[in-house]
């Protein structure tokens, strides 16, 4: 019985193997940011110039949500986690040799494509082993992001003291091969045809409810997760400078930074379990009205107390957005497509977090504070909100008889 893959025990085993690997592989989202300084310092590069690695690291991450997801679909989890990883870590080893920023940049490109097999592409690959405990699943794996980003640079501050951000990357070079491609052969183990034509029925029955075809949904869907990631990038890339502007200094900026990742794990947990009980665009549309009205106590309170509150309300709001929209496009398309079609929202969610920070800098520039680039936040996430309802609209209510395995 293909009824018996979900939620089963190998179903939440495998869920732990692809949360530790999400945590290792996402790193090399969040390397870059703990040794921006020692190579601004050590190729005596300016603010702007050593933050390309970066730029171009999440470029990679975007596209490769997207490649990697195809991957998936097509050869399996496991032959795309060993080729990421080995992505990753040659990346990371080329990162060392470079002689010039131009060239350190190129290397962080293909460290992002490598690093984002653990984000998409595993959601995408959870998310076919659960029916009833499917959101929570999903926002477990999802939080491996925001974990490799509270835990490692911590970890590694160490080394980065004492030894250079050079052996930084080394380390997490090998981390890397030696964790994620042995656990990525525990991972070999295949859906059933049968379940997939299931879901595939499931997915058919609701998406007929909205009348949109699935590419149109996707676009849809893509065009809501560029604008909830403008409005969630305005806090999360800017509240370090923003605390400095303030007179509070980088390291209340990245207590608080801290404290949004924190809230953002606690967020998608929270939002897996509504989402098993409400389903995906409803929760989606709760996170981004939480999301919205957090931007907007940005706009009055700047004490730093309050800043310190309104941080945790913010990452506590948003933390499910994202994850919920991989879950909208499972319950909506074919199963066979996951891959795909959940990498390219992730891709334009990564997108609109790209257009935001360098679109609240610019504003910032222009008007030498961040009240206008916290409006222009509130007025993207509103477009997010607009198009959830009107997808909600569409949508005919979720009945038991429409809850068919996928």
């Amino acid at each position: 019985m293909s009824h018996a893959i979900h939620d089963s025990r190998y179903s939440w085993l495998r869920l732990a193997i692809t949360l530790i690997i999400a945590t290792v592989a996402n790193v090399g989202m969040w390397a870059v940011i703990v040794v921006m300084p020692a190579i601004e310092d050590q190729f005596g590069a300016g603010r702007a110039e050593a933050a390309m690695p970066y730029t171009l690291a999440m470029i990679g991450f975007a596209l490769g949500n997207f490649w990697m997801g195809q991957l998936v679909d097509r050869l399996g989890v496991t032959k795309a986690l060993i080729g990421a990883a080995t992505l990753s870590a040659v990346s990371y080893l080329l990162a060392t040799w470079a002689p010039s920023i131009a060239m350190l940049s190129i290397a962080h490109l293909f460290l992002g494509l490598g690093a984002s097999i653990g984000f998409g592409p595993l959601i995408a690959d959870i998310s076919h082993w659960f029916m009833k405990r499917r959101g929570i699943a999903v926002g477990l794996v999802a939080s491996g992001n925001y974990l490799s980003g509270a835990i490692w640079p911590t970890l590694l501050s160490g080394i980065l003291e004492r030894d250079g951000w050079q052996q930084v990357y080394l380390t997490l070079a090998i981390m890397t091969l030696l964790v994620v491609i042995p656990l990525s052969l525990l991972l070999r183990r295949q859906v059933p045809a049968e379940a997939h034509t299931t879901a595939a029925s499931a997915a058919q029955i609701k998406a007929r409810s909205v009348g949109i075809s699935p590419r149109a949904l996707q676009y849809i869907l893509g065009l809501a997760g560029i604008s909830c990631c403008v409005a969630m990038s305005m806090p999360q890339v800017h509240i370090v400078s923003y605390c400095v502007g303030l007179g509070y200094g980088p390291t209340v900026g990245a207590e608080m930074l801290s404290l949004m990742l924190f809230g953002g794990v606690i967020s998608r947990i929270i939002s897996g379990l509504v989402a098993d009980q409400l389903g995906g665009v409803l929760t989606v549309l709760i996170g981004s009205v939480l999301q919205c009205l957090a931007l907007f106590l940005f706009l009055p309170y700047d004490g730093m107390v309050s800043l310190y509150l309104i941080s945790l309300l913010f990452g506590l709001s948003q933390g499910g957005i994202v994850p919920g929209y991989a879950l909208v496009v499972r319950e909506y398309m074919p199963p066979k497509e996951a891959g795909a079609r959940v990498g390219f929202v992730m891709m334009m969610t990564i997108m609109g977090m790209a257009l935001g920070g360098w679109m609240s800098g610019w504003i910032y520039d222009v008007t030498g504070n961040y009240q206008l680039a916290f409006v222009n936040g509130i007025l993207w996430n509103g477009l997010n909100i607009g198009i959830l309802l009107f997808l909600l609209s569409r949508s005919r209510p979720r009945s038991r008889r429409q809850e068919v395995p996928a």
